[in-house]
């Protein structure tokens, strides 16, 4: 996942992802944290973070991209894609943060986002 830590290959496991479609769930406080540390994980956005790319409200800036994602997958009526997931997490670190990635590193948070939604939704289905 972008510089420094290890990197998940979410093709690897689940090579279909991107055709796969999720539904919405309900509030889940353990799908927020979980949101939040993925996103500390990610070594783009933490360098964009460290550097200050967004100014002085960087860390803030972050943490909203945290919560619009989690409210993303709880409050919206629409089956939502990975490439959705892509698309607004592209858009965000370019209005956010000024910043283009181009790595390879969103699309994997994008599919790994996916995952935790749908292990989430699965738990909270039973």
């Amino acid at each position: 996942m972008g510089t420094g830590g290890k990197t998940f290959n979410a093709h690897a496991i689940f090579p279909t992802w991107h055709h796969k479609q999720v539904r919405p769930m309900a509030d889940d406080s353990d799908l927020r944290r979980d949101i939040g540390e993925l996103l500390s994980r990610w070594g783009g956005l933490q360098l964009a973070v460290k550097n200050q790319w967004g100014g002085h409200d960087s860390l803030e800036k972050s943490h909203e991209l945290a919560h619009h994602l989690f409210h993303l997958f709880s409050q919206s009526n629409a089956v939502i894609t990975v490439e959705e997931i892509e698309s607004f997490l592209h858009e965000s670190l370019l209005l956010s943060f000024n910043t283009e990635i181009e790595d390879g590193s969103i699309e994997e948070v994008a599919e790994q986002l996916m995952i935790l939604h749908e292990e989430h939704y699965l738990r909270g289905s039973h």
